[in-house]
C-alpha cells in the first residue's frame, strides 16, 4: 500500500487514498513534472503476481492510453516499480452517476437525455478505435464538479475478463448484455446494451432486473421481459422510453447497431421528445418468453472459471467457486446446482405464502394497521423516539405498509413527519390501505421531511385523480401555475444553492406519480447562492487558507508568485483575488498566489559532458534547481555526447543543480535516465 508522501517513478507525489475496488487501489498524486494532479490506480498484490494477467493488463491499458476525449477519463501512463503496477489516469474531482442517483431518487428526462448524449460520445469515440468497454455502468461515470460526464476504466475490463475477480459483482451484472452473460462474446452493441439500462436507472432510479445472486439476475437478462420504464416514471416521454426499450433488446440485431444511430435519437428526443419516431424492429423477441436451457446455464457458471475466456466479466466469480469445477464433467458445477435448487424451492415457497395471504385476506383472517397489544406498545415507542428528537436528528423510517391514511397520518405525526397520497391500482390489498413507501423501512429520516405512501383506491372511486407534473427547473412561478392548471395546490419553502438558480425549483415531493384533485406538492424554491464575507489569509500558508475558505464554502485556485514577494515568506499566501470583508456567494472561487522564493542569478563554473552509447534514439536532457526545471532540450538521434556550456546564466533558488539526461539505448524499449550534480557560483 502507498502512503502519503511517497513517490512514484520519482515523479508522481502520492496525496490521499480516494478509493478501492477489487482489483485495485486508486489515490490522488501530484504529478511534479507537469505539475496537475492525476490518479494512479495500483493493481493488488494477489494480481501484481500473476505475469499473464499483468502482460494483459498493461496491453489493454497502453491500448486505451490512445483514447482522447473530453467525455473519457484519459490514461496518461502505465508503469511498474517495485513489484507493484499502476495505471496513471486524469484527476476528475466529482461523484459517480451511481451516488448522483442516489442523491436524486431519479433524473428529470433532461438531464437524463443529456448525460446520457455525453456517454455515448465517450462509447463512440473508443468504438472507433475498436475498443469495447464492456463494463458500462453508473459506477464507471463519473459526473465533476464543472458538470463534466467522463467514462473511465476504457480497456480495463478485456484486460481483467480472463481472472476471478470480485470487485462489484452485484454492480456489474445489473448491466451486461444477455448474449456477454450467455457466452460472452460481445461487440459495441453490448455496450449499447448497458448504456440503456443505466438510462432506464436514471429515468426511474431502479435497475430492471434484480435478485439475491448474480446467476439469478443473468437468468432474467436472458429470459425475462422487461417491465417498461414509463411503468415507474409516469411522466416520460415516448421517445426516451422507446429508446431505452431499443437499446435493451435481447437480440442485438434489434438495437441500435450503433453508438452514432443512438446519439441521433438521443439529440431528436431533446427536441421532439413526446414524438413517436423510434422504431424497433420485429423480430423473435415479439414471441414468447425465451426459456435458458440447461447447457447455457451450465455455460453461464463455466465463464467464472474458464480462464482461457478472454471475453468473461470478472463479475459473476463471485457466484463460483475454481476449486468445485471440473472442466471434463457433462453436469452442472454441484455448487451452482445447489444455489439454483435453492433458489427454485425459496421461490416455490414464495408462492405459497402469497397464495395463503390472498385466500386469508379475500375471507378476512388478515387486517391491517396497528390493533394488537405489541403494535400499541411499538406506537408508545415511537411516541417517545419523537419527543426526544430534534429537528437535526436522524433515526429510522418506521414501516408504514398495511396502514390505513388514518393510521399512518398519527404515527407520522408522533414522529415529526409529514405524508403526501399517491393512489394506485393493487388486487392483493383492501382499498385505502397503504401498499408501498418512501423512504423505505429503516432508511435514515428526521423531523420535517415528507414521506409519500401509495395508497390502493377503491374501485368504485369516482375521486378524480392528477397525475403530478414536473416542475423542478422551473421558476416559482411558473411551477405554481403549472400546478394549478392541473387542480393541485402548492406549498413552497426556500433553501440556499450554489447550483440552482434564484427563484427556481429545485425539488418537489411527490415527483410523479398520481394524487387527488386539490392536493398538494410540496416545492423547495432556490434562495440563490448564499452570500459569506471573504476573510483575510494572507501570510498563510496554503493549507491554512484553503481551510480557511472551505470552511466559509468558498472554492480555491493556487496559482504561483511570478516574483518573490519581500513581505511575505516562501510558501506563504501574497496575495488574494478578492479583498478581505468583500461579500461574495458561496461557492464563489478565489484565486491565492503563492509566494515563491528569492531567486539570485548563478552560472556554472564549467562545461559538463556526457557520453551517449551509439545508436541511442529519444534523446532528451533537463537542468533542474530540485524538482523545477530550469532548462530542458533534446538531441538528434545517434547523438554520442551531450555538454552543458558554463557560459550560460540561470536564475535559480540556490538549491541543489542536475543535469538529467534520458535516452532509449539501440534495441530497448525502456529510456535510461542518468543524473549529475552540478556546481554553481552565484553571479
Amino acid at each position: 500500500m502507498l502512503s502519503e508522501g511517497m513517490y512514484v517513478a520519482d515523479r508522481y507525489e502520492i496525496v490521499s487514498k480516494i478509493g478501492a475496488g477489487g482489483m485495485s487501489d486508486v489515490y490522488k498524486a501530484k504529478d511534479h513534472i507537469l505539475g496537475r494532479y492525476v490518479a494512479i490506480k495500483v493493481l493488488k498484490q494477489e494480481f501484481s503476481e500473476d505475469r499473464n494477467f499483468v502482460v494483459k493488463f498493461r496491453t489493454e491499458a497502453q491500448s486505451a492510453a490512445g483514447l482522447e476525449h473530453p467525455n473519457i477519463v484519459n490514461i496518461y501512463d502505465v508503469g511498474s516499480e517495485e513489484g507493484f503496477h499502476y495505471i496513471v489516469m486524469e484527476y476528475v474531482e466529482g461523484i459517480t452517476l451511481k451516488t448522483y442517483i442516489e442523491k436524486k431518487g431519479r433524473l428529470s428526462f433532461k438531464e437524463s437525455v443529456s448525460i446520457a448524449i455525453q456517454v455515448a460520445r465517450g462509447i463512440e469515440a473508443a468504438h472507433n478505435k475498436d475498443i469495447i468497454h464492456r463494463d458500462i455502468k453508473p459506477q464507471n461515470i463519473i459526473i465533476s464538479t464543472e458538470g463534466k460526464v467522463k467514462v473511465t476504466d476504457f480497456g480495463i475490463a478485456k484486460a481483467i475478463s480472463s481472472n476471478t475477480v470480485s470487485s462489484d459483482v452485484m454492480g456489474s451484472v445489473h448491466y451486461t448484455s444477455p448474449e456477454h452473460a450467455r457466452n460472452g462474446q460481445v461487440d459495441g452493441r453490448s455496450d449499447i446494451y448497458s448504456l440503456g439500462i443505466v438510462m432506464y436507472e436514471m429515468v426511474t432510479g431502479r435497475v430492471p432486473f434484480d435478485g439475491e445472486t448474480t446467476v439469478a439476475v443473468a437468468i432474467q437478462h436472458l429470459q425475462e421481459e422487461m417491465v417498461s420504464p414509463a411503468a415507474y416514471a409516469t411522466n416520460l416521454p415516448i421517445s426516451m422510453e422507446k429508446i431505452i426499450l431499443k437499446c435493451c433488446q435481447k437480440n442485438p440485431d434489434r438495437r441500435y447497431q450503433t453508438i452514432a444511430e443512438l446519439l441521433n435519437d438521443l439529440r431528436k428526443a431533446l427536441n421532439y421528445p413526446n414524438e413517436d419516431f423510434v422504431v424497433i424492429a420485429p423480430g423473435p423477441e415479439s414471441g414468447p418468453t425465451k426459456i435458458i436451457t440447461p447447457e447455457e446455464l451450465k455455460e453461464i457458471s463455466e465463464m467464472s472459471v474458464n480462464d482461457t475466456n478472454d471475453e468473461y466479466d470478472d463479475d459473476y466469480d463471485d457466484e463460483f467457486d475454481d476449486d468445485e469445477y471440473d472442466e471434463e464433467e457433462e453436469e452442472l458445477n454441484p455448487k451452482v446446482k445447489k444455489a439454483v435448487t435453492i433458489m427454485f424451492v425459496a421461490l416455490a415457497a414464495i408462492i405459497i405464502v402469497l397464495i395463503i395471504y390472498i385466500f386469508g385476506a379475500f375471507l378476512g383472517l388478515f387486517k391491517f394497521g396497528p390493533r394488537d397489544n405489541s403494535e400499541a406498545t411499538t406506537q408508545t415507542n415511537h411516541t417517545t423516539q419523537s419527543e426526544s428528537l430534534n429537528s437535526t436528528e436522524e433515526f429510522e423510517m418506521i414501516d408504514l405498509y398495511g396502514m390505513t391514511v388514518d393510521e399512518a397520518t398519527l404515527e407520522l405525526e408522533k414522529l415529526g413527519l409529514y405524508m403526501t397520497i399517491e393512489y394506485t391500482e393493487d388486487d392483493e390489498m383492501a382499498a385505502k390501505h397503504i401498499v408501498d413507501q418512501t423512504p423505505k423501512i429503516g432508511d435514515k429520516v428526521k423531523k420535517g421531511d415528507t414521506v409519500v405512501v401509495k395508497v390502493v383506491r377503491e374501485k368504485a372511486d369516482t375521486t378524480e385523480y392528477i397525475n403530478v407534473p414536473d416542475v423542478t427547473g422551473s421558476s416559482e412561478e411558473d411551477a405554481v401555475k403549472t400546478l394549478e392548471d392541473k387542480g393541485l395546490k402548492a406549498d413552497v419553502d426556500y433553501e440556499y444553492s450554489d447550483t440552482v438558480e434564484k427563484g427556481k425549483v429545485i425539488s418537489q415531493v411527490p415527483t410523479g406519480g398520481s394524487m387527488e384533485k386539490g392536493s398538494r406538492v410540496r416545492l423547495v424554491v432556490s434562495r440563490g447562492a448564499e452570500s459569506v464575507k471573504v476573510p483575510n489569509v494572507l501570510g498563510l500558508s496554503s493549507e491554512k487558507a484553503q481551510e480557511r475558505m472551505e470552511q466559509l464554502g468558498l472554492k480555491v485556485k493556487f496559482v504561483d508568485a511570478k516574483k518573490h514577494d519581500e513581505n511575505y515568506g516562501e510558501g506563504e499566501i501574497c496575495k488574494q483575488s478578492v479583498a478581505e470583508g468583500k461579500s461574495v456567494d458561496r461557492g464563489t472561487t478565489i484565486t491565492l498566489t503563492i509566494n515563491i522564493a528569492k531567486k539570485v542569478v548563478v552560472y556554472v563554473p564549467k562545461d559538463r559532458t556526457v557520453t551517449i552509447p551509439a545508436g541511442a534514439t529519444n534523446i532528451e536532457w533537463k537542468l533542474l534547481d530540485g524538482e523545477n526545471i530550469i532548462t530542458e532540450g533534446t538531441a538528434e538521434d545517434g547523438t554520442t555526447s551531450l555538454t552543458m556550456s558554463s557560459s550560460e546564466q540561470f536564475e535559480t533558488n540556490e538549491g541543489e543543480l542536475s543535469w538529467v539526461v534520458s535516452y532509449i539505448p539501440e534495441g530497448a524499449t525502456e529510456p535510461t535516465t542518468k543524473s549529475y550534480k552540478v556546481s554553481f557560483v552565484a553571479k
